[in-house]
Formats: C-alpha cells, structure tokens, sequence
C-alpha cells in the first residue's frame, strides 16, 4: 500500500523529511478494525512526534491520526462497525499512522462520519473535537459554575484547531460567554465567526483586555499555545476558585501563583485514554458519535480551513511547514492517493 513515512527526524525543509513509500497492509486482531483512508489532517502533533520520534534503524515511522475512511475489514472482537461503514477518528499514539491507504485502529475510538460532510470536512474533526471536549467538560468541567465569577471562558489561541472546536463547543451546549484571542484581522474574523463573544490580541497582555470587557473576570481559561508567556496575565484574570487547562508543552511552569486564588490547573492530552487502555477509553467514540450527530443537526460545523491536495510527502512537507510557521488557522486536509 502506498504510505507516507520518514526514518530521519529532520527539518520540514530536507527533502527526506517525509517520504512517498510502499509498505504492507496492517494485519488486524481483536477490536480493530481496517479502514481505507480518504482523508486525512495535520496536526501540531505530527510535526513534534516527527521531531522527536525516530524509528528504529531502517525502519519507516508513518504519521497522522485524523482520518476518515470506509471500514474495509473487522477483528473478531469488534461490535461497533461493519465493513462498508463511514467512520471517522484520531487513532493512538502508539501506532503507525493514518498518512496510508490503509490503517488499523481500535473500534472504541473510532466514530460514525458526519453524513452533511465530505471526506475531507470530516477528517478536520476528530483530535481537535476530541480534545476541545474533554478538556471542557471532563477536566475543566465547565458546566458547573464557579462561584462569583462570571460565567465566561478565555479560549487561548482561538483560531487553532483546538481552539476553534472549543469556541463552537461552548457556545452550542452552555451559556458561557466566549472571549477568544486572536492576533490578525483574519484570524479575528474567523473565530467572530465560530461564535465568539469578544475578541482580544495575544500579542499583548490579556489581563488588562479583560479587565476592559464588560463580562468582568471568567471562571474558566482554556490555553492552547504559549501559556508559560501568558501565565502571570491568567493568574490575574481568572476569577477565585477558577480553573486554568491547557494542551502545550511549556519548557517550565512554574503553578506556585495559582495558590493564592485557589486557582487549578488541568492537563489535557487527547490520546491517554488509548495509550493506557483506560476502563472508560470507549468514551472517544461515544463522543465521536456526538460530534457528528450536532454536526447534521447544524449545532458544529467543520473547521476545514484548506484542501492541501492528496495524500503525498510534498504535500504533506508543505501543511508540516504552515503548521510550524504558527500562522495555521483551522485545519490543513490532504484527500486520497495521487
């Protein structure tokens, strides 16, 4: 089957970062099942793993964990899907990816395609969806009020990928007010659009920009990029007993300052339920499943922000050096084999 894989960890910018390769098609057992991939989308995490993850000598390292396919074949144990159904998922970190025609994932993360979106509308989905929702309301659990403050959420990094998932999130299932940032017109634009209430700039302190809105102080923050450079400004404008998540990857983090307001810190990290096999790690597909019924029924729509061409190791170079330019808003797509 043709693959996209690499066997170096190397800049975006070596020809061999990524390469055009042939490998067999994945043997599947148990809950797994087979999906012919159609399409598939970029992530920040595909560029740090291909960064700091090298294979074995002579081995290929395949990336990517969206995708959305047709089931193709099922494991013995499988429940959930038969061959021929649309699906939709983020798949695990320790497996190969879904950069493949062909890619092995466990059922129980794995969700029902949206039948309003097209292959590639739907790939832009799962990580993010997956992650903006557990963040929200497993770990932040924003549903239950924080005393005295203000019932509002900073979205750090609005119109990322995560971040424009949490903006619709928020606004589709509660009555939070939205305070999203952005830095550019167009990035302003898009995450007005998604739904934010207010928009404020990340390259300047948020504290005082919140302080200047009339919504007074959230009770919640929710920090998808740079939160060591933003955490003196969250310290100050999160209400008392509020609570601060994140999903990057700080050098260092110092948390002592959250102790006078008795504010918490959450971590978020999508793929822990199917690294460590959690005894509720089916809760990714139910989720799944409810991200595509609120988008047919019009509640979320796709973030999909460019179509990069079919599945190839240029294209893929080129979405792997949007993404690390920092200036990617909503989600990169490739769509099938050249």
């Amino acid at each position: 089957m043709r693959a996209v894989g690499y066997q170096k960890s190397l800049p975006i910018t070596a020809d061999d970062a990524l390469v055009d390769i042939e490998l067999p098609r994945p043997e599947i057992s148990g809950h797994d099942i087979l999906v012919a991939v159609r399409a598939v989308s970029v992530n920040p995490v595909d560029t740090k793993v291909r960064l700091r993850a090298e294979p074995a000598a002579g081995a290929w390292k395949v990336l990517g964990w969206d995708a959305a396919g047709v089931v193709v074949a099922v494991g013995p144990e499988v429940t959930r899907f038969a061959v021929g159904d649309d699906v939709f998922y983020a798949g695990a970190l320790g497996r190969q990816g879904t950069n493949a025609e062909f890619h092995a994932v466990d059922e129980r993360i794995v969700g029902r395609k949206p039948r309003s979106l097209d292959w590639a509308q739907a790939a832009a989905l799962p990580l993010t969806a997956l992650t903006a929702w557990e963040m929200l309301f497993d770990r932040l659990d924003i549903r239950r009020p924080v005393p005295g403050a203000t019932p509002a959420i900073l979205v750090v990094g609005g119109a990322g990928g995560v971040g424009s998932m949490a903006i619709q999130l928020v606004r589709g299932l509660t009555d939070l007010a939205v305070i999203a940032t952005a830095s550019r017109p167009e990035t302003a634009s898009w995450v007005a659009g998604l739904g934010a209430h207010q928009v404020i700039d990340h390259t300047h302190p948020l504290a005082p920009q919140v302080a200047a809105l009339p919504t007074g102080a959230p009770g919640f923050v929710f920090s998808t990029t740079r939160t060591d450079r933003h955490l003196a400004d969250i310290v100050e404008l999160l209400a008392p007993q509020g609570h601060m998540g994140l999903i990057d990857d700080p050098p260092a983090l110092d948390i002592l300052p959250f102790k006078g307001k008795s504010l918490s810190v959450h971590w978020e990290l999508m793929f822990t339920r199917s690294t460590f096999q959690t005894a509720d790690m089916s809760a990714q597909g139910d989720i799944l499943d409810e991200v595509a019924r609120l988008v047919d029924a019009g509640v979320l729509r796709t973030t999909l922000s460019e179509r990069a061409g079919p599945i190839t190791a240029a294209n893929l170079r080129r979405a792997h050096a949007l993404i690390e330019s920092g200036r990617a808003r909503g989600k990169i797509v490739l769509e099938g084999f050249a």
